[in-house]
């Protein structure tokens, strides 16, 4: 990757980041910090490494991605308005009567999302089930499959993962956003995951952790995960739930807030000021 191309994808993550600022500001609160530390992996997915096409949401051939974690939803509706797929307008209509866009992903509802999630743990098997048809079906298309940490603690996510090395479903990403909280609290105070890398090797998965703040890091890994043709690839991304907005960071419990008045101006604020220094970047 050129230095151009990173700061380009580093550009497009800001840019997501504040339409998913504002997309939770316009409803006033929501499951905003799981939602941004999903953003910097979707804007690597999403600026050249998935085979998509804007103009045409179901077309059979194309890299489909199940947000199992469907709280995450602003950050896959912000991806998914920057890429084209319907107006930036809609993500001021979050949850809101008569929304294309609800609080958890609806395949239904929303033009791009392929999935509908929200149950936590459900969308491991359906991403399962996407990899194996199309491996079935003979096509070149891919599958990646975003869980929570704090998702892990449903077992039927762990029925996947045995499922999917035995079928051999190398189609298959799978991406957990370790950002260390759940609803309740801290990982380690509610469950501990453990190595979760480790865990998914033992389960005859490739495993790669990496810095989920680091779009380098992401993009080796996803390139890995392309070349590896036995093994379906687990990818532990190491994140902070908040992630590239040090005022959600610093919430103690920021799975679901209020986010209205001072805290987003000033987010949104601080987000802009890094999306400016970097095209100041990319002008030189």
């Amino acid at each position: 990757m050129t230095s151009q191309e990173l700061l380009a994808k580093q550009l497009f993550a800001e840019k997501i980041r504040l339409e998913t600022l504002v997309c939770v500001g316009s409803r006033g609160f929501g499951h905003l910090g799981g939602a941004l530390s999903v953003v910097d992996a979707l804007a690597v997915l999403y600026s050249g490494v998935m085979n998509i096409d804007p103009k045409n949401p179901s077309w059979k051939d194309r890299d489909k991605l199940v947000m199992s974690k469907g709280h995450a939803g602003p950050g896959l509706y912000a991806t998914l308005a920057l890429k084209g797929y319907f107006p930036l307008d809609w993500l001021k209509t979050l949850n809101q009567p008569g929304t294309h866009l609800p609080s958890h992903c609806d395949a239904k509802l929303t033009p791009g999302v392929d999935m509908t999630t929200g149950s936590l743990g459900q969308g491991f098997s359906t991403a399962i089930g996407l990899a194996l048809a199309q491996k079935i079906n003979g096509q070149k298309s891919r599958t990646y499959l975003f869980t929570g940490d704090g998702e892990l603690n449903e077992g039927q996510c762990w029925e996947g993962a045995q499922f999917a090395p035995a079928r051999k479903l190398s189609n298959l990403t799978w991406f957990v956003d370790f950002n260390k909280k759940q609803l309740d609290g801290l990982l380690t105070e509610v469950i501990d995951p453990l190595d979760i890398a480790a865990k998914a090797r033992a389960f005859g998965w490739n495993a790669l952790s990496v810095d989920g703040r680091r779009i380098d890091e992401i993009a080796s890994a996803i390139e890995k995960a392309v070349a590896e043709k036995e093994k379906p690839t687990c990818i532990v991304l190491n994140t902070t739930k908040g992630q590239g907005v040090p005022l959600i960071e610093n919430i103690e419990l920021n799975h679901h807030i209020q986010f209205e008045g001072e805290i987003l101006e000033k987010s949104i604020a601080y987000v802009k000021e890094r999306i400016a220094a970097l095209e100041k970047g990319g002008a030189k």
